[in-house]
């Protein structure tokens, strides 16, 4: 349990970990301003595009073997990015260490879930599993300043080494080989690699739009192409014997709802860590360590609407919790958006981080239940799966559409998209989507043994 933790930190810890570091990698390797998001979103777009495919894979071929294989990737690539002296260089190998971290994250959280097979026992390691997660995300913008500022950008992509090389020397001795029994299945490869490339496509058309404008054509190319390939996935996956997400999984409106809110809320959360980092030290003069640290009471904020979480939805539902949620969140992009040259932290910084923190501990865990609502034992992960690709994918499309607009611009149109997502609960979330007072009675008469929700 220790040590598959220990991976899932550090996989986390890289979802964020390069961002109070940008302006730096930016300065030594010269990336373009159109060129230094892909630094972030390679990550995203190949963990989250490969996620189904990967947990299947691992379901098949072995979970072990499959978790290995993932740190050992994650491990090379972490090394090629440290030692990377071209843009091209370090951007492939964060494309590599997205794939690995694909690999490794559902193995892992398959192997717990066979680890603690009682439900209580399941509950408690998967709650440590969720909290390791949130703790990740946090520590990897304070680790990041830290190893800038003393040390080198370098430093956080070669201090996931030491964790690669204790994950691959003791997991083997640790825990047994397992798959998945019954009917072997094939794995989706073509739904897989048109879905990520169809993400990609739409990404690098975003991007390129905010340097050279939308009459460009290689913009329209690109994003013409990703039309094409999203069409292509469709045709495929509605063939397929084995889609990556079966079409009556998302027949649930309230598994269909949540994703789709969590898309929107994920395209403003991972565009505002992006440009605020980007902000604090460009216009405040922060250096990477203070940036760091900055940033510590969004950490705790979330951890405060988490514990929150459960008590609104209990008492409003979820449909109500979630309005709610995202209210806050609008409100805090809202005030964030207007921080400006000259500006202090406690006065113009510190309150829109505490806001928009704790709504983010409030939205979080309402939507992972929402997101495996009425799921099985045999669906469960799947729905997992689906809910961490969306937040993946989510994040690389916010980034490259949302920092184009500029900090204030961007901050502001991610509001809107909270906005749009508040609005699609409303109007189409079931008013008795399952929260914890459904899945309570539900336990209390034995009728339903509900999944575990996924990580935030």
């Amino acid at each position: 349990m220790i040590v598959l933790c220990l991976v899932q930190f550090m996989l986390v810890l890289d979802d964020t970990v390069v961002n109070v570091a940008l302006p730096s990698i930016s300065d030594e390797l010269g990336f373009s301003a159109s060129g230094l998001p892909w630094v972030v979103n390679a990550y995203f777009l190949a963990f989250g595009g490969l996620l189904l495919l990967c947990g299947r894979m691992a379901d098949l071929l072995g979970r072990r073997r499959v978790f290995l294989i993932g740190v050992a990737l994650f491990g090379v690539a972490s090394l090629g990015c440290g030692l990377a002296q071209e843009p091209w260089q370090l951007v492939i190998g964060r494309f590599v260490q997205g794939g690995g971290a694909a690999m490794a994250s559902p193995a892992a959280m398959s192997m717990i879930t066979l680890l603690y097979p009682g439900p209580e026992e399941r509950a408690k390691a998967l709650g440590i599993w969720g909290g390791i997660a949130a703790l990740g995300g946090t520590s990897g913008l304070v680790l990041s300043g830290a190893l800038t500022d003393l040390v080198s950008w370098r430093g956080i992509f070669l201090i996931n080494l030491p964790i690669v090389a204790v994950a691959l020397a003791l997991l083997p001795r640790l825990v047994p080989e397992s798959r998945a029994l019954g009917r072997r299945r094939r794995l989706d490869v073509p739904g897989a690699v048109l879905v990520t490339g169809a993400a990609v496509s739409l990404v690098y058309g975003l991007l390129r739009a905010g340097e050279t404008g939308w009459s460009d054509p290689i913009v329209i190319g690109a994003v013409g192409f990703s039309a094409v390939l999203a069409a292509a996935f469709l045709m495929v996956e509605s063939r397929a014997a084995a889609p990556l997400v079966p079409a009556s999984f998302l027949a649930s409106r309230t598994r269909a709802v949540a994703n789709g809110a969590t898309l929107l809320f994920s395209m403003a959360m991972y565009a505002m860590s992006f440009l605020l980092m980007i902000q604090v030290q460009t216009v405040l003069g922060y250096s990477p360590f203070l940036a760091g640290i900055a940033y510590l009471p969004y950490g705790a904020g979330i951890l405060a609407g988490m514990w929150l979480s459960s008590r609104v939805s209990l008492r409003i539902g979820t449909r109500w919790a979630l309005l709610l949620a995202f209210l806050v969140n609008i409100t805090g992009l809202l005030l964030l958006s207007g921080v400006a040259a000259g500006d202090s932290y406690t006065a113009h910084v510190l309150p829109g981080m505490l806001i928009l923190s704790v709504g983010n501990g409030l939205s979080l865990p309402v939507m992972a239940v929402a997101a495996v609502d009425g799921t099985t034992e045999e669906d469960a992960g799947l729905g997992s799966a689906l809910f961490t690709s969306v937040q993946q994918v989510g994040g690389a499309v916010g980034v490259a559409a949302l920092a184009i607009m500029g900090y204030s611009g961007g901050l502001t149109a991610g509001a809107v998209c909270v906005a749009l997502g508040a609005v699609i609960i409303v109007v189409l979330l079931p008013s008795r989507a399952s929260g914890p007072r459904q899945t309570a009675a539900h336990e209390a008469d034995g009728r339903s043994k509900p999944a575990t929700a996924p990580r935030p």
